[in-house]
């Protein structure tokens, strides 16, 4: 059996990785080709280009980039035309994935596409398109398969693989001794982890922190880096707020540098669900390119009241969340310094949060590989 596969970003290449192993595990012979990031190939996908070929977002941004794309996508079109496989899984990327499932399923392949678009939340439209596209859809948040269902598109709810891994119990004195933090008060920082992002919120979240340092000077600030370049950035970004001596920065690790923070302050994305997965209370900001949000705006394209995952998953917001010029220093240190004097709340945050990820923690490793089976027309 063949399986081909196209993923988009670090976060597309983890769930590719434990697809494929499960999938492995069921069945040795299986082979693996496409469109992988480090993770997948390691766990025994053959990569014919690298899923960072994917790495781009935005509305206008990405418009320099159709060309390559293109060329990308008639390739793999071509190669799964000379030699079709089993079963195609676009992960993420719907942008490019949708349009790719379309053509190989018109084909005869079949089809999958694990992780939803967020339909629910804007261009609500593309409905259509997945319905187009994809013989399943594999859902990693309950809502999204009774989205499909009311409009007549196969969809499993599989969980997220992210609340699977994430520990239930996570002592925070000990992720600090880990780190080698040893101040009583402890605030995460995740700017982001693409360069764009940590250009709009970098020097956003170190005013912030230079604000919370004045006002306790005991606090100490964590941020794990992404790759080198977010880190000399960041670094530059901190040294010009004049707090780059109150700041341990990690080569990643992001879970225990959550786990040690009394609060977190991060950009939207999924690590404020990772976050939640943990039990941490946290402030969320985020901020686009001006056109990109002009023509969000413009067009009313958001359908949603929360721009934060976990604000949609609990049954009230839990997460201060601050967009484009709302996210400046002043309103990010107000908002994380009332929680850090807040314990009770911080408490009842976390309670909540400790629900969600037993809600979301459903096996979506073998629930998706028996969907991919299921499609392929083998058992477990």
């Amino acid at each position: 059996m063949r399986i081909g596969l196209v993923a988009g970003e670090t976060s597309g290449d983890l769930l590719g990785a434990g697809l494929i192993k499960e999938l492995t595990a069921r069945s040795p012979g299986i082979r693996f080709e496409g469109v992988a990031g480090p993770a997948m190939q390691a766990a025994g996908c053959e990569a014919w280009e690298s899923s960072e070929a994917l790495a781009v977002m935005g509305l206008i941004e990405p418009l320099k980039e159709i060309p390559r794309l293109l060329k990308l996508r008639r390739m793999l079109i071509r190669r799964w035309r000379e030699v079709p496989p089993d079963v195609f899984v676009g992960i993420d990327a719907p942008d490019f994935n949708l349009g790719l499932e379309t053509r190989l399923r018109q084909r005869g392949v079949r089809t999958a596409h694990y992780v939803s678009p967020s339909v629910w939340a804007w261009r609500q439209g593309r409905v259509r398109k997945v319905a187009k596209a994809a013989d399943k859809v594999l859902c990693l948040l309950p809502f999204e398969k009774a989205f499909y269902d009311q409009h007549d598109v196969v969809a499993e709810f599989v969980g997220h693989p992210m609340a699977d891994g994430t520990p239930a119990d996570l002592d925070t004195m000990q992720a600090r001794s880990a780190l080698g933090i040893k101040a009583d008060r402890v605030v995460a920082v995740l700017p982001g982890s693409r360069m764009s992002e940590v250009s709009r919120l970098g020097p956003v979240f170190a005013s912030a922190c230079a604000r919370l340092a004045a006002a306790e000077p005991g606090l100490r600030f964590v941020a794990p880096m992404t790759s080198g370049k977010i880190r000399r950035l960041f670094q530059a970004q901190l040294a010009r707020a004049d707090v780059a001596s109150l700041f341990m920065l990690t080569d990643g690790n992001a879970q225990t540098v959550m786990a040690a923070a009394d609060v977190v302050l991060l950009a939207s994305g999924t690590a404020a669900l990772q976050a939640a997965l943990l039990c941490r209370p946290m402030v969320a900001a985020y901020r686009t390119a001006p056109l990109t949000y002009a023509i969000v705006k413009t067009f009313g394209l958001v359908k949603v009241p929360h721009f934060t995952l976990p604000n949609l998953l609990t049954p009230e917001p839990l997460v201060p969340e601050y967009l484009q010029g709302a996210a400046n220093p002043e309103a990010l240190a107000e908002a994380v310094s009332g929680l850090m004097k807040d314990p009770d709340r911080r408490a009842a945050i976390a309670g909540q949060f400790a629900i969600l990820r037993a809600e979301l923690a459903q096996g979506a490793n073998k629930l998706a590989a028996q969907a991919i089976l299921d499609l392929a027309g083998g058992q477990s």
